[in-house]
């Protein structure tokens, strides 16, 4: 049976168009068009807490890691890229994941993609 913080990262994702999933290195990476924009980990690479590594804009990690250490980090081998890692443990702010995941679709997919995510939501 899937992790149920693994359920709720990936039916967040599944509401973007244009994405898949695929396993790499035994983690769930996720895929907008050709680019990879989060992974979930079950915490084999954070001390066994489980969290997901999203792909942000450049200062977002820096930000982020300053305004809640505990809930933010720069992930292993993604991380000098500019990717942050968020701690799905305890009370998580899903709307701030939600939106953390489609900037880092955002900025990997389509301009095809951005317009079906627009169009949807008219």
């Amino acid at each position: 049976m899937d992790d149920p913080l693994l359920v709720r990262v990936r039916a967040l994702i599944e509401a973007l168009p244009e994405t898949s999933e695929k396993l790499s290195h035994g983690a769930p990476m996720f895929w907008g068009g050709r680019k990879t924009f989060a992974c979930f980990h079950a915490g084999q690479y954070d001390e066994g807490r489980r969290g997901v590594w999203i792909k942000a804009d450049d200062g977002v990690q820096g930000e982020l890691i300053e305004s809640d250490p505990e809930r933010f980090y720069r992930p292993k081998y993604m991380g000098p890229s500019g990717w942050v890692g968020v701690r799905l443990e305890g009370d998580v702010d899903w709307e701030q994941v939600r939106v953390l995941l489609e900037d880092g679709w955002r900025l990997v997919v389509t301009k095809r993609a951005l317009r079906a995510l627009e169009e949807a939501r008219r």
